[in-house]
């Protein structure tokens, strides 16, 4: 059984610490805050508490770091160097150098880092996991009311990495462009923005983020070759439209709304609505974490795939910058 230990028990840590404590193979060995409400919060709820972050490391064998970004590199450069595997929240680092310097560190410990992108977990993610997806064009909208918490970073970073990691993990090919727009509204930093990106395969993604917005919304519409998808992850659900040579007795009784020539031949419209089952998303990316320590294999969203976000999250701030300059 592992052990691991919790660094950051505010808002979302708190429900890391309650999931945690409800995975079968893993022991959760205490915390550790610098908050004096945290940790008398923690103390009254019999949580084991640590003065200091190294003495959790010294108890453990893994850590769950849920702290602001820019607090990120240190803790989990800590851990690593003391061989302990790092379930990171996202976004992985504040720069680029830092999160390179993450994945390397990782690497050269043997031990694993994984990125808290919660959204690949999400259950209308996951029942696509059996449906040939082959993107030709992709469209993603976050929105969400304002909440000051979040907006020590601009919205690319606080909201459209989430779409940016699971884009890039369903595109599979370089990006070769990156157009962006993005507006300070409320905040000091980007409040709503909207990117394009255009692969080396031929795939374009249209991005828009805000958290500024009157109702949330958080959809991704993918366009391929005889195929519709809509992914809601707001409500975990997803739905197919695609075209079909023949609908056997054998089939998960999909709903057939039509017939039509397609190239010469026959084709039946079908829409198909598939589940994953009752899956929260938070405690299925943890149990994921265990997993990759048990077994010694590539997480499911690796030091890498962290990166990767990052760096065309960071060209899109920049492309951001470069335009808004131009209105200055």
């Amino acid at each position: 059984m592992n052990r691991i230990g919790i660094a950051g028990v505010g808002h979302l840590g708190r429900h890391h610490l309650r999931l945690l404590q409800d995975v079968p193979d893993l022991e959760v060995a205490g915390c550790f805050d610098t908050d004096p409400a945290v940790q008398d919060t923690l103390q009254e709820q019999g949580v084991p508490l640590y003065r200091t972050f190294e003495e959790l490391l010294a108890d453990v064998d893994a850590v769950d770091i849920v702290v602001p970004t820019r607090a990120h590199y240190d803790l989990a450069t800590r851990a690593l160097t003391r061989g302990k595997h790092v379930f990171l929240e996202k976004p992985i680092a504040e720069t680029l150098e830092q999160a390179r310097d993450l994945v390397q560190l990782a690497a050269d410990q043997d031990v694993i880092l994984q990125v808290g992108h919660i959204e690949r977990f999400n259950p209308a993610i996951l029942a696509l996991k059996d449906f040939p997806l082959n993107p030709r064009f992709i469209e993603s909208h976050r929105l969400a009311q304002f909440q000051q918490r979040g907006t020590d970073v601009a919205v690319v970073l606080d909201l459209m990495i989430h779409d940016i990691d699971i884009i890039l993990s369903l595109v599979r090919s370089p990006v070769q462009n990156v157009e962006a727009a993005g507006v300070s509204v409320i905040t000091d930093s980007i409040d709503i923005a909207n990117a394009r990106l255009s692969f080396e395969n031929g795939c374009v993604a249209n991005i828009t983020a805000s958290r500024i917005s009157q109702k949330a919304m958080r959809k991704l519409r993918i366009f391929q070759p005889q195929a519709y998808v809509s992914v809601d992850f707001q409500s975990g659900s997803a739905e197919i439209y695609r075209l079909k040579d023949a609908v056997g007795q054998e089939e998960s009784t999909p709903v057939v709304l039509g017939e039509m020539a397609y190239q010469g031949a026959k084709k039946y419209i079908v829409y198909e609505q598939p589940h994953a089952g009752d899956v929260n998303a938070l405690k299925e990316e943890l149990v994921a974490f265990d997993r990759a320590i048990t077994n010694h294999q590539r997480p499911v969203v690796s030091g890498e795939d962290g990166l990767h976000a990052l760096e065309v999250a960071q060209l899109i701030q920049q492309k951001i910058q470069e335009v808004s300059s131009q209105w200055q």
